[in-house]
Order: C-alpha cells, then sequence, then structure tokens
C-alpha cells in the first residue's frame, strides 16, 4: 500500500504525516534539504509552507521509498528526510 498525505508543521524540520491506510505515520523533513533541492541559500521561516507545499511532490515520493523500504527512525518510529535522502532519488 502506497501512503497518502497527511499533516504538515514545524521550523528547522517541516513536520508532516503520511497515511497507511488508517495508520497515521510521523514524517520529517529538514529545512536545509528543502533549501538543497531548491538550490536556495536559506528561506525564511515564514516562507517554509510554501516551499515545503511546492516540493510536497518530491519530498512525499521520498518518504514513500523510505516507508517501503523500513527507513523508520525515533520514537514513535517515523521518516526523517535529509538532503542527503534526496541526492539518492
Amino acid at each position: 500500500m502506497t501512503l497518502a498525505r497527511g499533516k504538515i508543521g514545524g521550523c528547522m524540520v517541516v513536520l508532516f504525516s503520511m497515511m497507511d491506510g488508517a495508520r497515521e505515520i510521523p514524517c520529517a523533513v529538514s529545512a536545509s534539504a528543502m533549501d538543497e533541492i531548491e538550490n536556495v541559500p536559506r528561506t525564511a521561516p515564514d516562507q517554509r509552507e510554501q516551499q515545503f507545499l511546492r516540493l510536497r511532490d518530491r519530498i512525499e515520493q521520498c518518504a514513500s521509498r523510505k516507508f517501503l523500504a523500513g527507513e523508520f527512525e525515533g520514537k514513535p518510529a517515523g521518516i526523517i528526510l535529509r538532503g542527503i535522502d534526496f541526492r539518492r532519488s
């Protein structure tokens, strides 16, 4: 099963969630990873949500790949996306 969209929020990271059926999977993408994807030096904090929305499809594809590979981190277990995750995609 593929993941579906959930919630978003955060600052140094953008917190969001993906849905595995009825199960919510906590996810995060670092602000620096998003800046790296867009090749910008630093996005203002008040522009992070818009940046996330611009990059959402690519971020969610990467989260889905890590989910399918079982690459969970933290407690509760979730998906954490860093710049390196996008270099290999």
